[in-house]
């Protein structure tokens, strides 16, 4: 698990299929779709924030092929400078103090979760309030 402190809380990402720990406080699945063969009991979920994933189309065009992994990134971050959904987990973050990002994909390095966790490192979003 990849962690992160900002400002009002800390951000981790871990995949879905890990066992959840008592430290990863908010936990919140960035996945627009469900993962495979995970119950919503086994996933102890606080939230699914799907408006947080990357669009279908982008999604799509990736298919977390590496080659495409850097434009997949600009593109990825350009949308999340315009998403409200970062404004929720800054928000989350703040009031529970840490938020682990759930995502589904096989690779843990190659993926919008490990996007997002950097966009959320860099601070380069809506400041927590304003997205509610």
């Amino acid at each position: 698990m990849l962690q992160v402190t900002e400002s009002g809380g800390s951000f981790a990402i871990k995949r879905i299929y890990e066992e959840p720990a008592d430290d990863d406080g908010c936990r919140v699945l960035v996945d627009r779709l469900w993962p495979r063969g995970v119950s919503k009991d086994r996933a102890q979920l606080e939230l699914w924030l799907k408006d947080v994933a990357p669009s279908p189309p982008l999604r799509t065009e990736f298919a977390h092929m590496q080659e495409r992994f850097a434009d997949f990134r600009a593109a990825y971050e350009a949308e999340l400078d315009s998403n409200p959904a970062v404004g929720t987990l800054r928000d989350l973050a703040a009031e529970h103090g840490k938020v682990t990002l759930l995502f589904g994909a096989r690779d843990p390095e190659t993926n919008h979760a490990r996007v997002l966790l950097e966009f959320l490192q860099r601070g380069s979003a809506e400041p927590a309030g304003d997205s509610r």
